[in-house]
């Protein structure tokens, strides 16, 4: 439950009627929300009204509204890296033919911002706009290998370490050792540590002064690559980190907390 009064419970609410995944149900809604049922119609209602989500009267179902929708679109525009790194995806998806990955951090898990898929798509976790857990992913891993110390120690307290392959690293430090490696060698891997039989190579877009704006990755199936395979692309992946920095230094990205030295 939120602690910042009404404005946080309608997040809450919206963050629940999200989690579906399709439209729900107000019963659906009540089963599983933390409110009684008077305050949540309430917040049902007015985030109705206010566009933020939109009823279908036929089926009796919410879901998210347009005005989130346009919201959502403007926070992508002017926050995300997305459109400064569209052409680079492009043209990384194009030459190495596997699914490329955009993603920055959110409140210390990752948020995939962009996808291009492969050339053979094949079924997995990461879609743009969902977000997914740093401690057992290559970008995730990339990103939180460049956080400040204080930072750091903030992300990994908000690490589940659940495990989800034989793989997945489960302790804060096993992965510290892990962000050692990735910080001497530049860049990180995913051993299927998220999905079985799902492998990547991920590089960290830094500013000029260390700062992390997101990470790249290059992710495929094992059946038809191998981690030394991937590594062949570390230069690929390097170059485009780097133009994606440079052309982001003209922008103007919202400081994260997470992100400012201790």
């Amino acid at each position: 439950m939120s602690g910042d009064g009404t404005v946080g419970k309608a997040l809450d609410v919206l963050d629940q009627v999200a989690s579906f995944d399709r439209p729900v149900r107000f019963g659906q809604l009540l089963e599983t929300s933390c409110y009684p049922k008077a305050t949540l119609y309430r917040f049902v209602q007015t985030l109705t009204n206010q566009g933020m989500l939109m009823y279908d009267a036929d089926r009796q179902t919410y879901a998210l509204g347009m005005r989130l929708v346009r919201l959502a679109h403007k926070a992508w525009t002017h926050s995300s890296l997305a459109p400064i790194a569209r052409h680079h995806l492009d043209l990384l998806s194009s030459s190495l033919g596997e699914t490329v990955h955009l993603a920055q951090m959110d409140s210390s898990q990752v948020l995939y911002v962009d996808k291009r898929n492969a050339a053979q798509p094949v079924e997995m976790y990461s879609q743009a706009g969902r977000v997914g857990p740093a401690y057992c992913t290559g970008v995730g891993k990339a990103m939180l290998a460049h956080l400040t110390e204080s930072a750091l120690a903030r992300a990994i307290e908000q690490q589940s370490f659940h495990r989800f392959t034989d793989s997945t690293l489960t302790s804060e430090t096993a992965l510290r050792e892990e962000l050692d490696a990735i910080r001497a060698r530049g860049y990180a891997f995913d051993r299927e540590e998220h999905e079985p039989g799902i492998i990547c190579i991920a590089m960290p877009i830094l500013t000029n002064a260390g700062r992390v704006l997101g990470a790249l990755s290059v992710t495929g199936p094992t059946m038809r690559r191998t981690l030394a395979e991937m590594e062949n692309w570390v230069p690929q992946l390097r170059a485009a980190s780097e133009d994606i920095a440079r052309e982001a230094a003209a922008w103007r990205f919202p400081d994260m907390d997470q992100q400012k030295a201790g």
